[in-house]
């Protein structure tokens, strides 16, 4: 954000703004790029579900609208949708329901702000940076919960009660997944932890040592299930629940319950490559081109992993669910979390 703040008092002359208003200036500039970026995830990552689900079943997805490929597919859609009618049920909590898709959008938005994306561009280079992400990006949890509750559907409830269950328990072995990569970089600074894993592929946290490797992947899955996605997408079962915490949503308040969804696919997937895969470095040792373009190409072959999971894999069952988190990747998480530990003890202190 200095760089931005910098910009401003270069057009505004020396001295003409004041440093408050100068730091007001970058927040909300920072704040509405990263908003346009979440508005992108949504078009992007859309049209490109499509595709892969259809080379996947063996059929060509959109087609028509922009001629190649269907290239503006999403945008029929979002010009449609916004000419839906905004309905409200008589029944429901009419504050609640309102509110809820502007703090599931803000806890994603928030969340954003710590994440560097290349040298010095990033909104808050927070000291506590990976805490603050997982403090914020729990924010969601909420919008969920008041969703249900709001719309006096017992379906929404349900969707809603089971969404708050998945996130909170999933939630425990994310955060494990991450605590031997803050050993190793010995700090919770997103930058710092980029910087850290600098000098080529081998110094990517994920390939440091086979516990980081099984952390990285525990990561992976668990992150999937943070952002409801199949096969873990039980709050939101068509074939049990309609659709979920946001069945009786529609128009632009449905939108943006689309739109938390894909900036989280890609939220989690640039954490991923912050933490894990070395950020903005290049595989090879001595390249430093392009940095932005590097960090968003590592982060969108993650969304498509998630993607290509989601059409391939069946729907777990709630118990398998819950299954697989408390009794298989928290125990494993902790195992990599102590073997981390004897590893850097032993190849990393004393080397």
């Amino acid at each position: 954000m200095e760089q931005v703040t910098a910009l401003f008092a270069r057009i505004a002359g020396a001295g003409t703004l004041s440093p408050q208003l100068l730091l007001w200036l970058g927040a909300l500039t920072m704040a509405l790029i990263m908003a346009l970026v979440m508005a992108a995830c949504a078009i992007v990552f859309t049209w490109a579900e499509r595709k892969v689900a259809g080379f996947i079943q063996s059929r060509y997805g959109p087609m028509r609208v922009g001629r190649w490929h269907g290239i503006a597919q999403p945008i029929a859609d979002m010009l449609k949708i916004l000419q839906k009618e905004d309905i409200i049920p008589a029944d429901a909590d009419r504050k609640f329901f309102i509110l809820a898709p502007f703090v599931l959008f803000i806890g994603s938005l928030m969340a954003w702000a710590a994440i560097p994306f290349a040298p010095g561009f990033v909104a808050a280079d927070l000291d506590m940076g990976l805490l603050y992400i997982f403090a914020a990006s729990s924010l969601v949890t909420i919008g969920i919960l008041m969703s249900g509750w709001a719309s006096n559907n017992k379906w929404s409830l349900y969707g809603a009660a089971r969404g708050a269950a998945q996130i909170v328990s999933y939630e425990i072995p994310l955060a494990l997944a991450v605590v031997p990569v803050v050993l190793y970089a010995g700090s919770l600074n997103m930058t710092d932890i980029v910087v850290a894993q600098q000098g080529g592929i081998w110094k990517w946290f994920a390939l440091r040592n086979p516990f980081l490797f099984v952390s990285f992947l525990i990561y992976f899955l668990a992150s999937i299930a943070e952002v409801n996605r199949t096969p873990f997408d039980l709050p939101e079962t068509e074939s049990e629940l309609v659709a979920g915490y946001h069945t009786e949503y529609s128009g632009m308040r449905f939108a943006f319950f689309f739109l938390a969804e894909y900036a989280n696919l890609f939220l989690v997937s640039c954490i991923a490559t912050a933490v894990f895969l070395g950020g903005w470095g290049h595989p090879v040792p001595g390249l430093n081109f392009a940095p932005a373009l590097v960090f968003l190409a590592k982060a969108v072959l993650l969304v498509l992993a998630q993607i290509w999971i989601r059409w391939t894999l069946p729907r777990l069952r709630v118990d398998q669910l819950m299954h697989v988190c408390w009794k298989v990747m928290i125990p494993l998480a902790l195992v990599c979390l102590a073997g981390s530990g004897v590893w850097m003890l032993a190849f990393v202190r004393f080397a």
